[in-house]
């Protein structure tokens, strides 16, 4: 009967650790033969010749020793070497220098052996515990959780999620001015994972981009469907935060979609994040067109880069420069982390004292897509593009020489010859501007001149004749 209780009692043991503890039935009875054997090790000095063998199904386990048939008067090592007349009471055909093995039965070690026991599968089960708790969120870091408040200190707050699992999240890693009380559902990152001194600790954060990232996943379903991409992000957290997204969709405007219409999207996860302002723009691989958008919604009249050691020079007029800095330098900060380069604000010389035009306003005169590839190159005003020479243009630009004759003379004609003079022109621009405007006829003539002297300079094919002298 006491047999029976002890297996009945073992097989409610694998059960319950497969249920509570998250530890498969098979990974248990491989931690309970390493604890049996490492009991007979401290007891024998080793268990080489010990068999543990355990019954999952019935719940029953057995113990069996290996030893040699030596004679009666030289027995040396007991735990490897049976007296003859023993093994013969074990098996009758047993001979010397025969192998006999015969049950063992663990109960008679004594109280002792199994409080050993117990602690030895103890601590073993605990260590599974924390190897399994380290190795389920390292896989997990940067996923997007929901804990409860359980405990809250001065210096980080205690959360458990709906496992059980115990979570921290240090003050530094909460949104200033953000308290929480106990019972309350955060919604949190997954930062990292510390297995030090083999206690693991999972830190969760509110500031990371990675919340960013995430709330944006969660809430925009063009993103989780892989429709629009998240680029980059910065964020002052509690403050204001810049996000980058691209479409891969042309008919999907990808800033629009992340807004969602009125700001219906975007509105959940400003009020998650507890009012902090969020700037979404379209990513683009150009350096120069990308830091313009960063410091929205300053105009920028032009920029100088420098990418050996990334950094930026950005020209604006002076009514622009406080907006470019932003409210504690949040907006050039933020700017130069989604960017990558290192950015300095100087008032534009000429806009200090004179009047400046956007090239936007000049729609009606020139194409757009000649005035987005100026864009482009960081020149968005008609002083930045008249300070730059032709040949830059030419070789910074796709477009053709008369093209850009035609812009020139274009934003020209919205300044006086003082003005003009005033702004330092490059001397071929000068040229370009003082010589007359060819019309319409002049410029038909010229290509019917130029289709004439073809004509008359083509080379006559060789005759036969010439071809034999």
């Amino acid at each position: 009967m006491a047999r029976k209780k002890e297996s009945t009692s073992l097989k409610v043991l694998l059960t319950e650790f497969k249920e509570l503890k998250n530890i498969d039935e098979e990974t248990m009875l491989h931690v309970l033969e390493d604890s049996f054997r490492s009991i007979l090790a401290k007891m024998f000095g080793s268990d080489d010749n010990f068999d543990v063998i355990i019954n999952a199904d019935s719940g029953d386990f057995e113990i069996w020793r290996t030893r040699e048939v030596v004679a009666d008067d030289a027995v040396e090592r007991e735990n490897e070497q049976v007296a003859y007349t023993e093994a013969r009471e074990i098996d009758p055909e047993a001979e010397i220098g025969d192998d006999v093995t015969d049950s063992v039965d663990f109960l008679s070690f004594g109280r002792r052996a199994i409080v050993n026991l117990r602690q030895t599968l103890s601590s073993k089960i605990l260590d599974l515990q924390k190897e399994h708790f380290y190795q389920t969120f390292i896989e997990r870091v940067g996923e997007l959780i929901t804990a409860e408040v359980y405990q809250v200190w001065k210096r980080e707050t205690l959360l458990v999620d709906e496992d059980g699992n115990e979570l921290i999240m240090p003050k530094s890693e909460q949104i200033p001015d953000e308290y929480f009380r106990k019972g309350d559902s955060v919604h949190a990152v997954i930062a990292r994972v510390d297995n030090e001194n083999n206690n693991p600790r999972v830190t969760l954060s509110r500031t990371s981009p990675e919340f960013l990232k995430r709330l944006f996943e969660i809430n925009v379903p063009e993103i989780a469907d892989g429709l629009i991409t998240i680029k980059r992000v910065a964020r002052i957290p509690g403050v204001r935060a810049k996000i980058a997204v691209e479409s891969y969709d042309d008919r999907i405007d990808p800033v629009g979609s992340c807004v969602g219409m009125n700001g219906s999207r975007i509105r959940g996860i400003v009020r998650e994040l507890h009012g902090e302002n969020i700037d979404v723009l379209t990513y683009t691989a150009n350096d120069s067109l990308f830091i313009q958008r960063a410091l929205s919604p300053a105009k920028i009249s032009s920029i100088e880069l420098y990418p050996e050691t990334a950094k930026a020079e950005v020209y604006l007029r002076p009514e622009d420069v406080p907006l470019a800095i932003g409210k504690n330098a949040s907006n050039i900060k933020l700017a130069s982390v989604l960017t990558g380069f290192e950015i300095e604000v100087f008032r534009d010389a000429a806009d200090t004292t004179e009047e400046d035009i956007y090239l936007s306003e000049f729609s009606d005169e020139i194409e757009d897509w000649v005035i987005k590839m100026l864009l482009d190159i960081g020149l968005n005003t008609a002083r930045a593009v008249l300070t730059t020479s032709r040949t830059e243009l030419l070789k910074k630009t796709d477009l053709e020489l008369e093209t850009i004759d035609r812009v020139l003379r274009i934003l020209s004609s919205e300044f006086d010859l003082e003005e003009l003079e005033e702004m330092g022109l490059p001397q071929e621009n000068i040229d370009l501007l003082k010589s007359p405007v060819p019309t319409q006829k002049e410029i038909a003539q010229a290509i019917i001149e130029d289709l004439k002297e073809d004509e008359t300079t083509a080379e006559p094919q060789p005759t036969d004749e010439a071809t034999e002298e």
